[in-house]
């Protein structure tokens, strides 16, 4: 059987890129992949995550031990000084006296502020950034740079002069919807949500767009020669794609949200049917730090949310880390 000069060709093709993937890997990246994988590396990060891990597990403990021994012994003294009760998390969450945390109902504030102050910057920073990425329009790249340059301005600059804008124009507005529906209360999330959005906007647009803008265009100009419009596109062919990056940016969203304090104090107007967890959390401390047997107890359970949504997302996580930061 003969062979075609076609073949020949092939076939050394095919052998020279054999030969460059593993010079490759026998390169530079070879040698990073390798001290990253060695058994050394290992090692070091196994320590660096229970050094890491110390503190919250000596929080766990401490949160079960009962109050005279919280407060002569340390956590680490368990198997030498014995103790459990549940009495911390039962006061915390279901006691109704005056003097104990009552952080259920803190808990459920947390929530519903954190569940939408995440997803409507989410969803506004998506669209925003398929249009800065694929979308032309004038002046599109200095919209892009003051966008980006947003990120750089102190949160506490625009707190006041928002505030004012939400007592001149959202005020009357919730009042007025409150006439017309009056089961709906005067006080609710809505400054604190619109807060958050706004000042999570711009990191959100900025990462989304580093992935989006990445997007083959071959993908992009074949649906569009197909017919798709820019929201057919968006919805069956972008978000797909960039899950990993949402899923990243949802959890840096989330736990921002759900840890802040500062914007809390700011806009729920200091009343307790919409603050959060850590609003309570900072009240319980006090000023001479009584009764901090309680206090550990507080701080597990305002851990527990971002560990569950963390750990649920782990895997998008470090793919949506690196989704933008090489090209080719």
């Amino acid at each position: 059987m003969s062979v075609t000069p076609v073949e020949v060709a092939s076939d050394a093709a095919t052998t020279q890129q054999l030969t460059t993937g593993r010079r490759l890997e026998t390169g530079k990246a070879g040698r990073v992949k390798r001290r990253l994988t060695s058994r050394t590396a290992t090692v070091v990060a196994l320590v660096i995550a229970v050094v890491w891990t110390i503190p919250t597990f000596g929080l766990l403990i401490s949160s079960f031990r009962p109050p005279e021994l919280l407060q002569s012994t340390g956590w680490w003294t368990i198997f030498q000084n014995p103790g459990f009760t549940l009495d911390n998390y039962q006061e915390v969450l279901l006691s109704a006296s005056q003097s104990s945390p009552q952080l259920g109902a803190y808990f459920a504030n947390s929530l519903a502020i954190a569940i939408p102050g995440t997803v409507f910057p989410l969803v506004l920073g998506a669209m925003a950034a398929y249009a800065f990425a694929w979308i032309r329009f004038r002046g599109s790249n200095w919209i892009f740079i003051l966008v980006f340059a947003l990120q750089i301005v102190p949160l506490q600059m625009a707190l006041l002069p928002l505030l004012q804008t939400f007592v001149v124009v959202l005020k009357p507005l919730q009042a007025g919807i409150h006439d017309v529906l009056p089961m709906i209360p005067e006080q609710n999330y809505l400054p604190i949500w619109i807060a958050h959005t706004i000042f999570g906007l711009p990191l959100v647009i900025f990462l989304l767009h580093n992935f989006i803008s990445e997007i083959p265009g071959d993908v992009i100009e074949a649906a569009r020669v197909d017919g798709a419009s820019h929201g057919q596109i968006f919805f069956r062919i972008v978000l797909p794609l960039a899950l990993p990056a949402l899923a990243s940016v949802a959890i840096f969203q989330f736990l921002w949200v759900w840890n802040d304090l500062l914007v809390a104090l700011v806009f729920s107007g200091g009343t307790q049917d919409v603050a959060p967890l850590t609003q309570r959390l900072a009240e319980l401390t006090g000023t001479r730090g009584q009764d901090w047997q309680r206090l550990t107890a507080a701080a597990f359970v305002s851990l527990i949310v971002p560990l569950i949504v963390f750990f649920s997302l782990q895997r998008y996580f470090v793919r949506g880390l690196l989704a933008g930061s090489t090209k080719g």
